[in-house]
């Protein structure tokens, strides 16, 4: 029982430590690469494997010793890895380029594999050790993950990412001190991982942060200092001062701005996204120069609106809002750190924005926010979210997000009164990508709530940096299109698209080689409009909830001219994200072959009449697959049911994994009773898992959708009851087919366990490029089709 727990100490020293580099690596150098990182980091689970059937009967001989000291190194160098690729010299902006860079990442990749190869040797050992209990190992293995996910969440809203790290080390020394019967050698491990956790440097948990990043660069400037820094699970904020060179964050401001912005102070989310907070001493006239960026187009044509701010961050949009009189004011972020800093923090600098009496203040998703209102508003604002350097590089390629749906378009106009309109702002980019999808989007949103007349509702214009979209609940009237036109004339900002506009008028201030804005909001809104998405060289496609990738714009076959330009300046252009995916995927996908093709040929030499490892290969394969596939699309689904993303995460995270082991504790027991009566186990599980995940797929749609208006402490008891059952099932597979290959040939246990977890590695990244593309709906049937693959396997000799 001892070794079970120490297993379940593992697992979540595991999960916590995936999430933890994530975490370190998105504030150190960006989130794509931290992504591709962790994933090729997770082989190290496929070198186990691979290693323990190699060497099956020495570790076996001196299993005690050997899972302790796998154990208390996977706590070292969980650490000493990670200070070892932060000195690195690897810049992934040199990538395209440099093609030397690969060397320097394919060193990290080893240096933070270490420690998943030692984890992994604990686990896979256990298996082999104990394969007459392998449920029972399972079940620790999956309820300690699952708590692992849930611990280190809560974690890191009392803790730095790099100061987990610690706790993770001491974690994995326990984990060792529990494996063994020796109680001083156990006394030993645990005072030496509190002690090590404790005096471990501080430079070897802190990330070193990319010189490229804004946070970087703008400590550079003289003067400039960090004044508070705040960090959570949605990522760590630093608020820089530079009284020497003053910050002055204003996106579209314009040229005609009769004053600059007032003093502020710099808000870095993980060292990249910045925005600001404004100096405000309640003296309006000092804010006139929000009356000269885009956003503020929508309150020339409303007057006294009730107004709706979706991403209030340090305030612009509330102060904007106050400018111009609005009755009423509802901001919604979803961050409680950025409130904490502009609140309290920050307060008297920021005039006191937030506080009772200002504005209606709300911490929630602002989709999910919205979905769940019950008032309406004369307009709702959705401002920029992230840094211009990030939307140009095409650093949010793989971020969902739902406030820029077909359907988050649709909520909109259902809460908004007659004349209301949506207020959407975007960085301007060259050729037009964001803007277009944006106003592709608004068209379809239009259609589908059986608007006739789409092209009368609808308006865009674009400054030197930024565009607005605006979309009106009802048509926009001649007076509205003359304020529109005054507005945009006396700040120099282009109207690239109103009811009843020619090209002419469209190109006059902010000149461009030809009207590209103006000719691709025509072609959306005329007959040709899926052609000209089609032919078009970035993807135009509208969002959707079960495509929430709007910040992807990648397509292949753009890819060949961009690469053939990467030199004259066109990088900016290649949408990184996309192709790091596919990148990750693709050396997944080697380096998993070679892990798992080396050992087979070795073992195939002497089976001596074992089973055929073939069918075993596909079988759990398509279970590693599976399984993060299912895992990856209810963490879709329950994003806007739960409002907010990390609810989502820890909530299905925990679920499956818990769930999962105990579905995996009684599968035994299930076995010998379904054999009892002539049913095969495997074959029961896997019809279980396929008949709920059908269920779910045509069912969880509409019933999340009815049950929204909930009351927020019922939805994760109503999500864990929904979840439980088709995990209960999953966990099952697993532990039956590995039982059976113990049964048959044990030799092949710990390579079963290797090919699993590379085929993990492979399906985060899989099910995320499907998504990307089609939709979490094909996720969901993919995982189908990959369980019926493995039933097929057990079938055929497993």
């Amino acid at each position: 029982m001892r070794l079970y727990f120490a297993v379940g100490a593992v697992s979540a020293g595991v999960i916590a430590y995936e999430v933890l580099l994530t975490r370190l690596y998105a504030i150190a150098q960006w989130h794509h690469f931290a992504y591709m990182i962790i994933s090729i980091a997770m082989l190290g689970f496929g070198a186990s494997g691979t290693f323990i059937a190699l060497a099956r009967g020495w570790l076996l001989a001196r299993f005690t010793a050997v899972w302790q000291v796998n154990a208390a190194a996977f706590g070292v160098l969980s650490l000493a890895g990670f200070a070892a690729a932060q000195r690195s010299p690897f810049n992934p902006l040199e990538m395209v380029w440099d093609f030397g860079q690969a060397a320097y990442l394919s060193q990290i990749y080893l240096y933070v594999m270490a420690p998943f190869f030692c984890a992994a040797n604990c686990i896979g050992l256990a298996f082999v050790r104990h394969r007459d209990q392998i449920g029972m190992v399972y079940r620790f293995n999956l309820i300690g993950s699952g708590l692992g996910a849930l611990g280190v969440i809560a974690l890191l809203f009392l803790v730095t990412p790099g100061d987990g790290l610690r706790l993770v080390l001491a974690l994995a020394f326990a984990a060792a001190a529990l494996a063994g019967e020796n109680a001083r050698r156990a006394a030993l491990l645990a005072v030496a991982g509190i002690s090590l956790a404790v005096l471990i440097p501080g430079s070897w948990t802190k990330p070193v942060v990319s010189p490229y990043k804004g946070l970087s660069q703008a400590l550079r400037l003289p003067g400039a200092e960090i004044l508070a820094e705040s960090s959570s699970p949605l990522g760590r904020l630093t608020v820089v001062g530079s009284p020497a060179v003053p910050f002055r964050h204003a996106p579209g401001l314009s040229l005609n701005s009769p004053l600059p912005p007032p003093e502020q102070l710099a808000v870095f989310i993980d060292a990249g996204g910045m925005s600001a907070i404004t100096r405000f001493d309640g003296d309006m006239a000092k804010l006139a120069y929000l009356d000269f960026t885009t956003q503020a187009a929508a309150y020339h044509l409303l007057e006294e609106p009730e107004v709706l701010v979706l991403g209030a961050g340090g305030g612009g949009g509330v102060l904007l809002a106050r400018y111009h009189g609005a009755a009423g004011i509802d901001a919604v972020e979803i961050d409680r750190q950025m409130v904490r800093l502009v609140r309290d923090v920050h307060g008297d600098f920021a005039g006191h924005i937030y506080s009772p009496g200002a504005a209606n203040l709300h911490i929630a998703e602002g989709r999910a926010f919205v979905a769940a209102a019950a008032g309406r508003y004369d307009l709702i604002e959705v401002p920029i979210f992230e840094s211009f350097a990030a939307s140009a590089a095409g650093l949010g390629g793989l971020s969902e997000t739902y406030v820029y749906t077909v359907e988050a378009f649709a909520d909109y106009l259902e809460h908004l009164y007659p004349g209301g309109m949506v207020a959407v702002t975007r960085w301007l980019k060259l050729p037009p990508r964001d803007s277009l999808k944006l106003f592709a989007t608004a068209i379809e949103a239009l259609e589908r709530g059986g608007i006739a007349d789409p092209d009368r509702r609808l308006a865009l214009i674009r400054g030197g940096q930024t565009t607005t979209l605006l979309v009106r609940n009802g048509p926009f009237t001649d007076p509205e299109i003359d304020r529109l036109r005054a507005f945009t004339r006396q700040r120099s900002f282009d109207v690239a698209y109103y009811p009843g506009i020619d090209a002419g008028q469209a190109n006059r201030f902010n000149v461009l080689e030809a009207p590209y804005f103006h000719d691709g909001a025509k072609a959306l809104l005329g007959p040709g409009r899926k052609a000209f998405i089609g032919r078009y060289k970035f993807d135009l496609r509208p969002g959707k909830d079960d495509r929430p990738y709007f910040f992807d714009f990648f397509k292949w076959r753009s890819l060949p001219e961009l690469m053939a330009l990467r030199r004259q300046g066109t990088a900016a252009l290649i949408e990184w994200g996309y192709l790091i995916l596919i990148a990750t995927l693709a050396q997944a996908v080697v380096l998993g072959a070679l892990l798992i093709l080396a050992p087979l040929l070795v073992l195939a030499k002497g089976r001596q009449g074992a089973p055929n490892p073939g069918p075993a290969a596909v079988y759990f394969l398509s279970l590693g697959m599976a399984f993060l596939f299912v895992e990856i699309a209810f963490m879709n689904r329950l994003v806007l049911f739960l409002g907010h993303p990390l609810y989502a995460i820890a909530v299905v995270l925990a679920a499956f994994l818990v769930f999962a082991g105990l579905g995996a504790g009684s599968a035994a027991a299930l076995a010998a009773r379904l054999r009892g009566r002539g049913i095969s186990p495997i074959d029961a599980a896997i019809a279980a898992i396929a008949v709920l995940a059908v269920v779910y797929l045509v069912a969880l749609g509409p019933l999340l959708e009815w049950m929204m208006e909930m009351p927020g402490a019922y939805k994760v008891p109503v999500s864990l009851a929904i979840i439980a059952p088709l995990a209960f099932w999953m966990g099952m597979p697993f532990p039956l087919g590995l039982t059976r290959v113990a049964d048959r040939a044990p030799a092949l246990v710990p390579w079963a366990w290797g090919v699993n977890g590379c085929a993990s590695v492979a399906s985060a990244v899989l099910a995320t490029i499907v998504a990307i593309d089609f939709g979490f709906t094909w996720v969901i049937a993919l995982a189908v089709v990959f369980y019926g693959l493995a039933g097929l396997s057990a079938r055929r000799g497993l």
